[in-house]
């Protein structure tokens, strides 16, 4: 019994310590996780995008720790506040997405949140359920909760406010509705990233208006993109857990050097004294940096797709990346026209988002046609003989060409 009780201790200081950032408030929810209550665990998450990235998947790894341990967690999925847009960390207005484009998100979430958390075990909600209903009055009555005063003194409106940049009254509404989820679901426990702490703490705020008991908070640390900034899809260096295998090896195989053991720590189940070791050899520089990149690598696709995939990936990797060979597989594209540029011919294969993205690769030295690098973006290339070319885009994007 007394190992028992131990080892609950362990896992419960574990949950508490491992990429969070903050706990308010820690000595309480240690006692309540001890205590053997089934506490209600929520992580809201709004689907602003169709794909779920490394960044967000840490907090919902973090809810899947929660639910191993026999907490009962809710996740919603923010239908309704997507439409509204939270301002956290933004220093401008975040742009309003349609009813439909949340629909189109949502489209593939369920998929992609099972490859996290026990969808079985779990309560889904959808915050639509309660925020669509609430009258102007009912509104009034939540909007009562705060005052301007308070939405002010957040880091951003703060800043945006001297500057004189505009803040919509929308976003002063995104975290009372966020709190107004708390309330909804009587949420014992939120977690979420370190920069949702002002949403997260107006949840206990509105919980105390509303009479009910104030939630303990638990923030995550934030996982920066391959490039070390912010990971954002917008700036195209997210590793989406989606991602097929070859491409989410390669991609973690980009990762700077200096970040290897945050993804391994926040991205993977590897124990910390493992992860520790491994540290330690590099800094002792017994193995090379690109090493730790490849068990890394390996951690991580194996996660979401499986260990035979991984080495597929692996293989894949070294013998596209360290010998220089063509992939095993690579799709083959048909095209109409039979004389376009080099630009065109990026852009049509689908190696390019658009034309002006294809200049700028092609600008960057990052294309090769037909196994030559291509610095010309109006070079004319001919497809009239009827045989593949193969086009190349940095270093993992390759397809063959040939004449419709």
């Amino acid at each position: 019994m007394k190992s028992s009780k131990k080892s609950k201790t362990k896992a419960v200081e574990e949950l508490l310590a491992r990429g969070v950032t903050e706990v308010i408030d820690r000595g309480h929810l240690k006692k309540e996780l001890l205590s053997g209550k089934k506490l209600r665990i929520k992580l809201g998450i709004d689907p602003t995008g169709p794909k779920i990235h490394l960044g967000r998947a840490v907090v919902l790894r973090k809810l899947r720790a929660f639910q191993e341990l026999g907490y009962h967690v809710v996740l919603i999925v923010g239908d309704f506040t997507a439409l509204i847009g939270d301002p956290s960390d933004k220093l401008a207005k975040r742009p309003r997405l349609t009813p439909a484009q949340v629909r189109q998100n949502m489209r593939d979430y369920k998929k992609q949140l099972g490859k996290i958390i026990d969808l079985s075990k779990a309560e889904i909600k959808y915050n639509s359920a309660w925020l669509k209903k609430l009258t102007f009055a009912e509104v009034t009555e939540l909007a009562e909760s705060f005052s301007v005063q308070q939405m002010l003194a957040r880091r951003n409106f703060k800043e945006r406010y001297e500057k004189g940049i505009d803040i919509s009254l929308r976003e002063f509404l995104y975290p009372l509705m966020q709190g107004y989820d708390s309330v909804a679901v009587e949420s014992d426990v939120e977690l979420g990233g370190f920069d949702q702490l002002f949403n997260l703490m107006a949840g206990r705020t509105i919980q105390r208006y509303y009479g009910e008991k104030e939630q303990d908070i638990l923030t995550c640390e934030m996982l920066e993109g391959t490039d070390g900034r912010k990971m954002s899809t917008s700036w195209g260096n997210v590793i989406n857990i989606s991602d097929e295998p070859n491409d989410m090896f390669g991609k973690l195989m980009s990762v700077r050097d200096e970040l290897i053991f945050k993804y391994l720590r926040l991205a993977t189940d590897m124990p910390d004294e493992e992860i520790s070791a491994i540290e330690k050899s590099v800094k002792g520089k017994k193995i090379n940096p690109r090493d730790a990149k490849l068990i890394l690598a390996r951690e991580v696709v194996s996660l979401y797709h499986g260990g035979n995939s991984a080495a597929r990936a692996e293989k894949e990797f070294q013998s596209v990346f360290q010998k220089k060979e063509l992939p095993a597989e690579i799709k083959t594209v048909f095209i109409a026209k039979t004389k376009l540029t080099a630009a065109e011919l990026l852009f049509l294969s689908g190696l390019a988002k658009s034309k002006s993205d294809a200049f700028r690769l092609i600008a960057q030295g990052g294309v090769k046609i037909g196994g030559g690098k291509t610095t010309d973006q109006r070079a004319v290339i001919d497809l009239s003989s009827g045989k593949e070319i193969i086009v190349q885009s940095g270093k993992r994007h390759f397809v063959k060409v040939r004449k419709k």
